[in-house]
């Protein structure tokens, strides 16, 4: 979807080392992207560096802080529209009501509880610079299940903050500006963190699933490929095998720093759970994705015919040619003979 920008109202907060903190956002659509500078009182540009405390959360908790100011987002830049107030004329995009947030690459901290109760949130797109999180700023945010990072995978990002804020099963795609294909992709499966208190009153902390394995693979912010797929492994038994599966699909898909034992490791398990993954990817109309599965998995005839039917259950014609043609590549050829008289 594409996201607004023309036509968001912002109330924000000047800060003294002349850059700016987000407030509140107005506007009519639920996937916005949002501007790297603001207007000032003098007509300067203040870089939007913060979001504030329960910026996009169902109410602000201490209303307008003074000094805030407003503008609206038009064709040829934020127009300042004066000292920020409060009315019921527009209508925050907050909540349940926000889908989808592109953040500014100016960004640098994100206050407590900023998207508390965003409950239909479900993508987050980032700058490449690494980023400081408040307390519980995803709180109750269930449907976040997808980070894009506009950056190049070997870069210090935001990233190591963000997925280890969040415990879901998340999907981190590194797109840097400007191309049309991501560079790499790593998914985040989900964890549970079990406390238990001894006898001796000692707390014991246990953790179910390597997703959170996962989330340590960094390194002052950089991502550690070689110590994230040699997880692998070690075992996922406590994981969802559909979401193992699309851990494989997108290593092998975008093979950054991938080596030839994890590939083979990877390919063998899509293979294995190619009609799971299949259903994922027409649940999701991801063609793109099914394409892929077809050239990086190996798949018989029984599980392309089953896969091929499953599309057309899905009332997905273009995929169920996709598996039909994958079936037909699998016949051997009748040999041809002339024969002259």
């Amino acid at each position: 979807m594409l996201l607004a920008t023309e036509g968001l109202v912002l109330d924000y907060l000047p800060l003294p080392g002349g850059t700016a903190r987000l407030v509140r956002v107005y506007g009519e659509s639920p996937c916005i992207r949002l501007p790297g500078c603001l207007p000032g009182a003098a007509g300067e540009n203040l870089p939007l560096t913060e979001l504030g405390s329960y910026c996009f959360a169902p109410a602000l908790r201490e209303g307008l802080p003074a000094g805030a100011m407003r503008c609206r987002l038009e064709k040829e830049g934020p127009q300042p529209l004066g000292p920020a107030a409060e009315t019921a004329a527009l209508h925050p995009v907050c909540g349940a009501f926000l889908e989808e947030l592109a953040l500014p690459d100016t960004l640098r901290l994100v206050g407590s509880c900023a998207f508390y109760n965003c409950r239909g949130l479900r993508r987050l797109s980032v700058g490449s610079e690494p980023l400081a999180l408040g307390s519980d700023v995803f709180l109750n945010c269930f449907a976040l299940t997808e980070l894009e990072v506009r950056a190049a995978p070997e870069a210090a990002t935001g990233l190591s903050v963000l997925v280890n804020t969040l415990t879901g099963s998340l999907r981190a795609l590194f797109c840097p500006e400007g191309e049309k294909e991501p560079r790499a992709a790593f998914w985040y499966p989900e964890y549970w963190e079990d406390i238990e208190e001894t006898p001796a009153h000692i707390l014991l902390h246990t953790f179910s699933g390597q997703g959170y394995h996962y989330r340590q693979c960094f390194l002052n912010g950089r991502l550690l490929a070689d110590e994230y797929d040699a997880i692998f492994p070690q075992g996922h038994d406590a994981d969802d095998p559909v979401t193992m599966a699309l851990l494989c699909l997108d290593r092998l898909r975008w093979p950054w720093q991938l080596t030839g034992q994890a590939a083979g490791a990877y390919r063998e398990f899509l293979s294995q759970q190619a009609l799971a993954v299949t259903a994922r990817l027409l649940k999701a109309q991801d063609l793109a994705g099914l394409r892929a599965l077809l050239a990086l998995a190996e798949l018989d005839a029984g599980t392309l015919s089953a896969a091929a039917d499953l599309a057309a259950r899905a009332d997905n014609a273009e995929a169920a040619a996709l598996f039909v043609e994958a079936q037909r590549k699998l016949r051997p050829r009748r040999r041809q003979y002339d024969l002259d008289f």
